[in-house]
């Protein structure tokens, strides 16, 4: 017997395949919740998968993703696939892949990087994804210790 834990929406984005545990801070990221959300947002964890043993589900009814808010998940979730859903149906489905290069997303740890002076220089860093995702900044070469704390 098959049991609905969560319901489709029947516009909006779903973000599958998030690690395990990792969900609240993909919504806080995105923020969600905000001033502007209006609207039902979903989030179930630690739900069975047979591809990830387990893995967390946001599902976000009347709103499409940026590119900018695409690559903050694929940062912190890089397994997320994303689908796009027009009238309950799967209108496209996106994996989600780690850009080469991110712009204006992170904050440089290095106080004395050029983008955390008066410059207007907007932060761009260098992704690899050689023992975990890393960030390298391309002015400074100085590597980010968190992720997740330097987004901005």
């Amino acid at each position: 017997m098959k049991e609905l834990k969560i319901t489709p929406i029947k516009n909006g984005t779903v973000i599958d395949h998030i690690d395990p545990g990792m969900a609240i801070k993909v919504a806080r990221l995105l923020g969600i919740p905000g001033p502007e959300t209006k609207s039902t947002v979903s989030i179930a964890m630690y739900v069975k998968s047979k591809k990830m043993g387990f893995k967390d589900i946001l599902k976000i009814e009347d709103r499409e993703l940026k590119k900018r808010e695409v690559n903050i998940i694929s940062l912190i979730a890089p397994n997320a696939s994303i689908s796009i859903i027009k009238d309950e149906e799967v209108l496209k489905k996106l994996e989600i892949s780690l850009p080469k290069t991110i712009t204006g997303i992170a904050r440089c740890s290095n106080p004395n990087c050029i983008t955390n002076k008066d410059e207007p220089l907007e932060t761009e860093f260098a992704v690899s994804d050689e023992n975990g995702i890393r960030l390298r900044c391309i002015y400074c070469d100085r590597y980010v210790n968190d992720i997740i704390d330097s987004i901005i």
